[in-house]
């Protein structure tokens, strides 16, 4: 069965990737939670290290970057006043580089993350792109996406730079991890925004000069 036509071809919303530098690049949830113990994720040290090489592109582009951390309270796997909440050191922020504190699966919303984005000269509309990673596809990275489209930005995920876990169907099958990944991103790609493979596909779309 071919592909179905999406609905951003179906509205007319454009498909190429963004240029990095030209963007804001949101780290979502890169924290200790998904590497070890119960919320551990398959993928999550290849997702770390991809997210990794595209923190340090932007950086190196001048690109504006937000660190999001989920705070699940204490003694939770998403204790932000503990060492299993910390952003991973590999992805750490750099002096300057705005933390928002969240407590729902979009990045958006009750945070400061849209004021922040504006005070960094990053706007809705034209101007307005910004690239996503972290965690979980299904969940944050899913939910931020919609909630920048829904604010009128311009959402680009890096896939590569992404991961999720395996959860039980409603039919009770086993969804596999990389399934929910890409059933995820499809998603996004459907309509939300745009979708890179690779830290290195996005990056092809910002040549060197």
């Amino acid at each position: 069965m071919p592909a179905s036509t999406t609905l951003r071809d179906v509205i007319g919303l454009p498909q190429e990737l963004p240029r990095l530098g030209e963007s804001a690049l949101i780290m979502i949830d890169f924290q200790n939670t998904y590497r070890t113990g119960v919320m551990r994720l398959e993928g999550a040290e290849e997702a770390v290290a991809a997210g990794a090489r595209l923190l340090a592109a932007a950086r190196a582009a001048g690109a504006p970057v937000v660190h999001v951390v989920n705070d699940g309270g204490e003694g939770t796997p998403y204790d932000i006043r503990a060492e299993i909440g910390e952003i991973s050191p590999e992805v750490a922020p750099a002096e300057g580089e705005k933390v928002v504190v969240k407590q729902f699966p979009d990045a958006f919303h009750a945070t400061d993350l849209a004021d922040t984005l504006k005070d960094l000269g990053v706007g809705v509309g034209l101007g307005g792109d910004l690239v996503i990673a972290g965690f979980m596809t299904h969940m944050c990275v899913l939910f931020t996406a919609q909630g920048a489209f829904n604010r009128g930005y311009r959402p680009t995920v890096v896939a590569e730079a992404t991961a999720t876990r395996p959860l039980a169907a409603p039919d009770g099958s086993v969804l596999p991890s990389d399934v929910l990944r890409d059933a995820s991103l499809t998603t996004v790609s459907d309509l939300f925004g745009t979708v890179a493979r690779t830290v290195d596909e996005l990056l092809a779309a910002t040549p060197v000069s």
